[in-house]
């Protein structure tokens, strides 16, 4: 698929408003494959991100976006597992629906800046996105797919990080 340079992806690492939005505009079918939601340490990051102590879990949801079969996007999102007794519980029941319908939908909800982020190629979540690409669409992800955004929701206080991490070959694509 090529070197997708930051350059490459900046007008994506940047675009405002919803992602899923964005990738179903570039083909006849868009869709969310759910590669896991489960309770999870919380990692450093995502502590920091959300200014939650150093104990607790998370509740985590990782997912490909597809758009005509093919998967552009892999996606973490996170959130304090107490939040999911408030602010946050539609996220138990969403399943295959875009993460955009609860974020998008409610004017409560305030996002932070996008922060774009190099992924580390030897890390641990490079380790694990490789781990699930693999399982998902039988080939390993290219080793270019290092430009990610992250943000934060927050509504009625309660916190919800995303990451989304970009395939090189959305580059080629406008947002």
């Amino acid at each position: 698929m090529g070197i997708a340079s930051r350059n490459g992806l900046r007008d994506w690492l940047r675009a405002p408003g919803s992602l899923s939005r964005r990738l179903a505009r570039l083909g006849q079918r868009f869709e969310v494959q759910v590669l896991s939601q489960r309770t999870q340490p919380l990692r450093s990051h995502e502590r920091l991100a959300l200014g939650l102590p150093r104990r607790g879990c998370t509740l985590v949801r990782e997912v490909l976006l597809r758009v005509d079969g093919v998967p552009l996007v892999w996606a973490r999102s996170a959130l304090h597992k107490s939040a999911l007794a408030g602010p946050w519980r539609a996220l138990k029941g969403l399943g295959p629906l875009p993460l955009a319908n609860l974020l998008y939908a409610d004017r409560r909800v305030v996002r932070s800046e996008l922060r774009p982020r190099r992924l580390a190629r030897h890390g641990h979540t490079r380790r694990h996105l490789q781990r699930q690409w693999l399982a998902a669409t039988g080939s390993p992800p290219s080793a270019q797919m290092l430009w990610s955004r992250n943000s934060v929701f927050r509504r009625c206080g309660a916190q919800l990080r995303v990451m989304e991490l970009f395939a090189p070959g959305l580059a080629k694509y406008r947002p």
